[in-house]
Formats: structure tokens, sequence, C-alpha cells
């Protein structure tokens, strides 16, 4: 399409306005003033003084719209704004003023094919919204924000608000399989709970091709995070806007087996600690991610042990070539497989060789204070867990945190958000393809996903692949800046 086929002229009020776009961004651009206030784009214009050319990314466009009957356009399109810099849902409209009809429906028409780079804007949604999850707002939060950007792309909605625990995992069990995604407002919860169902659904290949998106409104919102990054991850019209033009990642999900019970984690499991304060500090979930940091700093009063057997089929634990997988699978790299290596184990480590078969187990045998399994660089906004993590290289991150001082561990909050507790020579860190737990003490918590289990004998295989989520990134979204042997700073990046 020519330049002069990207355009168009449209008024309101008095102000005539240029619409125009190019590869990468949509223009609004006043072309003359007669003292009157704007109305074509929502809080853009104020003064004389003030009205200038507004840049919106393509990616950020919604929808454009040309009515015949009143040769009225309306594009709707998400900026950012406040003091945090959080997308809103603005619209600029107005009359056409010399151009044809068809040229109007053909511009709206070119600039939805750019927006929307050939993909069909109009999404046949699940939607599930967990009104009590995190700090209660699900429900506002969906009507007042959410709705409205699917509503103005065309999207169908099939709306579901649940009622009772282990109600998404009843609903993905029994869903039909038309949806072009399964949309969540709620913490990390309601996304095991619907991975569950679909693992029970009864074509549950097809089940799992259906893309799962979180919108976050829950305490800890892990996955979003780990999607969108850390300045998107909690914005509402930011997963929404992914809703509509994320593309499929595929990412390892994990086989969690107690006995002949088996489900379906996709975040982490953890026992010790970490699991105590996730539990603990459950009727705290209207303080939203505080409650994990007053969980934290009551946990180092105590410095409670937790006695495991612990045993890994160890692929690598150097953190160097670890951080530098990482960089290489940012910098476009395939994803492959090391291969188990017993050059690999340090001294302290012992195969376990109480049967043949289990020649590859390698036993964790140092005291503990808490393992933390799992995948994604965040586990909430404050604590960057696996920060080396790679969606689909088949492994699981498993961090061990060994007894340590309360001044070490009070010290380990400075930089927990970025990642920095990744080279504390106390913070084991290994990627292996299965591991196994026992916990010895006859009480305590075991948290998979955020939910508690049975305080038993686990194990935890790696299904690779199996998930499905949409990104705006063929990776974590989040960014790990670190620091080599010579405390110089390496960055990864978007």
């Amino acid at each position: 399409m020519s330049p002069s086929m990207r355009q168009v002229l449209i008024e309101s009020r008095g102000v005539s306005t240029l619409l125009r776009f190019d590869e990468t961004s949509f223009f609004i651009e006043p072309t003359e003033l007669d003292g009157h206030k704007s109305s074509c784009c929502t809080e853009i214009f104020h003064s004389h003084k003030e009205v200038k050319c507004t840049e919106v990314p393509l990616r950020n466009v919604i929808s454009a719209k040309f009515a015949t009957g009143t040769r009225a356009i309306e594009v709707q399109y998400l900026v950012r704004k406040g003091k945090e810099m959080r997308l809103k849902l603005a619209m600029t409209h107005g009359a056409i003023k010399d151009e044809d009809s068809t040229h109007v429906k053909e511009w709206c028409e070119a600039l939805l094919l750019a927006a929307y780079q050939g993909a069909n804007p109009s999404k046949n949604l699940k939607v599930l919204v967990n009104p009590h999850g995190g700090p209660g707002k699900a429900r506002a939060m969906y009507v007042n924000k959410v709705e409205p950007i699917f509503l103005a792309a065309g999207c169908t909605l099939d709306v579901t608000y649940t009622t009772h625990g282990g109600h998404a995992l009843e609903i993905a069990r029994e869903m039909k399989l038309g949806y072009d995604a399964i949309v969540i407002l709620s913490g990390d919860g309601l996304i095991h709970e619907v991975l569950n169902g679909i693992n029970q659904h009864q074509n549950r290949e097809k089940a799992f091709r259906i893309p799962i998106v979180p919108i976050p409104t829950g305490s800890a919102n892990g996955l979003s995070l780990n999607l969108l990054g850390l300045q998107d991850g909690l914005d509402v019209c930011a997963a929404s806007l992914n809703v509509l033009k994320g593309q499929p990642l595929k990412t390892d999900l994990f086989s969690f087996t107690q006995g002949d019970r088996q489900r379906i984690s996709f975040m982490s499991q953890t026992i010790g600690i970490m699991a105590d304060i996730d539990i603990e500090t459950e009727h705290l979930r209207w303080m939203g991610d505080t409650r994990f940091i007053l969980g934290y700093l009551r946990a180092i009063i105590a410095r409670k042990s937790c006695p495991i057997e612990l045993s890994m089929k160890v692929v690598d634990q150097d953190k160097s070539r670890m951080m530098d997988a990482l960089y290489a699978r940012r910098g476009g790299a395939s994803p492959g497989l090391s291969s188990p290596s017993s050059s690999l184990l340090s001294d302290d480590k012992k195969l376990d060789s109480s049967s043949s078969s289990d020649e590859e187990w390698t036993r964790f045998e140092k005291p503990i204070l808490w393992m933390y399994a799992g995948q994604g660089p965040f586990v909430s906004q404050t604590l960057m867990q696996f920060p080396v993590s790679l969606a689909d290289d088949g492994l699981i991150d498993i961090s061990i945190q060994e007894i340590t001082s309360r001044r070490n561990l009070l010290r380990a909050i400075d930089g927990a958000e970025e990642g920095r507790t990744y080279w504390t020579n106390s913070n084991r860190y290994f990627k292996a393809s299965s591991y196994r737990a026992r916990p010895l003490a006859p009480t305590g918590m075991l948290v998979v996903d955020g939910e508690q289990v049975p305080f038993e004998e686990f194990q935890v295989d790696v299904l690779q692949g199996l998930g499905t989520f949409l990104s705006p990134y063929p990776h974590f979204a989040p960014e790990f800046v670190v620091q080599d042997a010579h405390g110089k700073s390496r960055r990864t990046s978007v």
C-alpha cells in the first residue's frame, strides 16, 4: 500500500486529524484547531500548546471500524498512562472529510491486517474468572478493563465465574475443543487446576494444544510475570493484549507423582521454609506479593531445617555454563539436552547405588532449609527463583538452600527479585531430567504451584513441550542481570 493510501482525514468538533500508519506504528496528527477541545482522542489533546502527534505501536492497535451510514471512523488502541505506565484502552473517532467510503474501508482493513500481522482479531475465548483470588478484584478487573478490550476486537466470550475449589478443573475436563485460547483471571492456582483438568480430558492431546493465557489478578502471578516481564506482568490490559496478539510458546510441564496419584505441575514444587511461607501466609492474600516478604522474615527467625532424602538425575550444575546456555537461547539458538555426566558431580554428592536401575540417580546429602524446583524465572514479583530457566529444554531447575546464618538469609532479600541469590555458595543449583524426595520429618508443608499437597514421598518427571501458553516472545520474558566471578555485570535481553 502506498503512503497516500495509508492515511485518512477525520474531523471531530472542529479539529481535523490525520490518521496514518507505517510498518511499525499508528499515528494521530491534528492538522488544524479552532480553539475547541478535541474529542477524537481520549485524554490526548487538552489545549493548543499540548496538541502534538501521538504515536502508538501497531501491536497496541485493537480495532479499526468504519460505519458507512454515518461516515464515521473509530480506532481503539492501548496507550501507557500514569506513574506505573500501565496500558489503558483509548479511542480516536470522527467523521471522514473528503475521502471516499471505499478508501476508508480499505484503510481500516489494512490497518488491522498490519496490527494483527494477518491473524484474525476476533477470537473464540473461554474465560475463567476467580472472584476470590488474591486481593479479590478479578470480577471488577474483568468487567472494567479486560472485557472492553476483547469486545473491541470482536471476540466471542464464554465466561465462567468459579464458585468453589476444583471448579476450573471440572470445566477444563469437560470443555469443548473449539476455543482459540483459555483466559484465566486469577493467580497461578487456577492455572494449575485447568492444566490438571485438561490432563483428564477425553481428548487430552488436542486439549493441551489450546493455549492458556493468564491475566494477573492473584497474589503471586508468576506465570504472567514470566510471559510478559516485570513491566507488563502485573498489567491486566497488557495481558489482555497478549491474548489477542501473543504467539504460542511451547513449555515443559511436570508429572508430580505420589504413589498411584499423579498431577500436572507447570511452575514449581517446594518443601521446607519456602513452602511454609506460602501456606502460612494464605490468610494474608489481600496483601498481594507483600505477604511472602512478611512470611520470609518470620521464617528467618525460626530458621527451621528441612530433613529430606533427595535424589536427582543431574544433567548440569555448572552455574556459568547454565547462564551461557540461557544467553545462547535468547540469542536464537535451539534448545538441546545435555547428557548426564559423572564429571559434573561434586565431592559432596554420592551416587545412590541401592539398585542397578538407580545408578543415574545422585543423592544430595547436606542438610537444607528448603528445596525449590520448577521453571520460569519468577515465582512472584519479589523472587526470581529460577533465573536460568528455559521454557522447553526438557529439564527442571532445582534450587537447594543449604543451612546458613540468619544474617546471610536476611541479606538474600536484597536482589532476590533480580536473581542474585543464584550465585551464592549456599544456594546449590541443578538442572535435572527428574528428581524424587522423601520427607523425613513427621509433619510439614509440600506445595505444588502454590497448592498444598500431602506431605509424602514424591517424584517429578519432565513432560517436554506439553504445555502451550501465549507470549510476545519465543522465550521467557524476564531479563537476568548477573555478575561473573570478576564482579562484572552481564545481561540477557529480550
